[in-house]
């Protein structure tokens, strides 16, 4: 089997850990029954041997494989890996919803998604990356008693995601820590009030008030404290007529969202201002991960 998994750009502002939608640029797992038990990587990672060793994938996928079956078979694992780890484009995401499709897939077990979701929450915390790893689209997300309650909308085709990806990580646990423990009521009615609002022109398509929707009060500028150019790159992708410009997941990349036919044209006012960073157009993903026998 052959086991795709997309990118995704979390929070979109305001909607933290709560907002999400997926990327068409994916990971890719191929697996084979075998002999032996073997592994390749290819892409991101390649040159980590520690990766081979500990791999999340792997640790997670057996486990799962091991509680369905009551035994521990051999696999080759082949992983082609376009995701840039720790860049804010849900590389770990992509691993934990992955790992836990292919060993019911493997298993010859049935799951719906739903199920994927709810058990990848075990991995990780909040939905905000996970719901559109799974479903594709724009997704909202709640967490209630633990299980996740999900809402999506299809994103239309003459719009695209121009990421800007920087040469160097920002680490989720640490900018986390660099958050407050508490806020002052203003702010979170801000961003109560933006998540909201921001949902709403997702659904009803309203996108040139996704400009206003996409302000935050509570964790973006913090963050990009770490890397101030990226200040300039929302500036500049709002300048060249992106609909909304944010801080991707954590960061470090920035996921600005335009209509197609604006795409080029805040791609390369990007490129001429940040040589070093990569900067590409992407499709959106409506379907989330997809399995090939």
């Amino acid at each position: 089997m052959k086991i795709v998994v997309p990118a995704t750009s979390a929070n979109l502002g305001p909607g933290f850990d709560a907002l999400g939608l997926a990327v068409s640029l994916y990971n890719e797992v191929d697996i084979k029954p075998s002999k032996y038990h073997s592994l390749s990587i290819k892409g991101e990672g390649s040159d980590k041997a520690k990766l081979k060793k500990n791999n999340l994938f792997l640790t997670i996928f057996y486990e799962i494989y091991k509680d369905l079956k009551g035994k521990k078979d051999k696999f080759r694992f082949e992983f082609t890996n376009n995701i840039p780890f720790s860049r804010g484009l849900g590389s770990s995401s992509a691993v934990i919803v992955g790992a836990i499709a292919s060993a019911y897939e493997m298993a010859g077990v049935k799951v719906s998604k739903e199920k994927v979701l709810n058990r990848a929450l075990t991995y990780e915390s909040h939905p905000d990356n996970i719901a559109p790893a799974v479903y594709g689209g724009f997704v909202t997300s709640v967490v209630e008693e633990g299980k996740v309650f999900i809402q999506k909308k299809e994103l239309p085709k003459n719009l695209q995601a121009v990421m800007c990806i920087p040469n160097r990580a920002m680490s989720t646990s640490h900018s986390r820590t660099k958050l407050p423990k508490n806020f002052p009521i203003s702010k979170v009615v801000y961003n109560l009030s933006h998540a909201a609002f921001l949902s709403a022109a997702f659904f009803g398509e309203n996108w040139d008030m996704l400009r206003v929707a996409s302000k935050d009060a509570m964790h973006e500028d913090i963050r990009i404290e770490a890397m101030p150019e990226l200040k300039e790159v929302r500036d500049i992708a709002l300048k060249s007529g992106a609909l909304m410009s944010t801080l991707s997941g954590s960061g470090s990349s920035f996921f600005s969202l335009c209509f197609e036919k604006d795409a080029k044209r805040v791609e390369s006012a990007l490129k001429e201002r940040f040589k070093k960073f990569r900067i590409e157009i992407f499709d959106l993903d409506n379907l989330g991960y997809k399995i090939y026998r």
